[in-house]
């Protein structure tokens, strides 16, 4: 069965220097630290990787970042894949749990989450099943 999350979230992007294997590109890498309010309260920490130009509305990004909270009520842990391009404006985003990464009462989550930025504030949706209790 599916479960329904959703609420928003604050996120603070801290510049990091290039990894070795990395200089001489234009990859840009910072660290996430984000806060969740709602159904979903918690924390991540997590890091992103970027390319193109945001300014002119083309731009590519790839992150993980791990979650600690509670969803609904459950307390644990799970990581989130970012796979996201931008064209024209227009966001194009896909972010699913890493299989096998939940913990605690999360343990067995799988599911997608949707972001919606809007003016500079960011609200999120989560659909995630979780295995039967035994």
């Amino acid at each position: 069965m599916s479960l329904h999350a959703e609420g928003t979230f604050e996120v603070k992007n801290s510049a990091l220097g290039a990894d070795d294997a990395l200089n001489g590109t234009a990859i840009g890498r910072f660290a996430l630290d984000k806060q969740f309010r709602g159904d979903l309260e918690g924390t991540s920490k997590g890091e992103m990787l970027g390319a193109g130009n945001p300014a002119t509305g083309t731009a590519g990004y790839v992150a993980i970042e791990q979650v600690t909270g509670t969803l609904n009520g459950l307390a644990g842990s799970f990581a989130l894949q970012h796979f996201g391009t931008m064209q024209d404006n227009k966001f194009d985003l896909t972010v699913k749990v890493v299989p096998g990464s939940g913990t605690g009462e999360l343990t067995g989550i799988s599911g997608s989450m949707t972001i919606s930025p809007v003016n500079g504030k960011h609200s999120w949706k989560f659909e995630y099943t979780l295995p039967p209790k035994k």
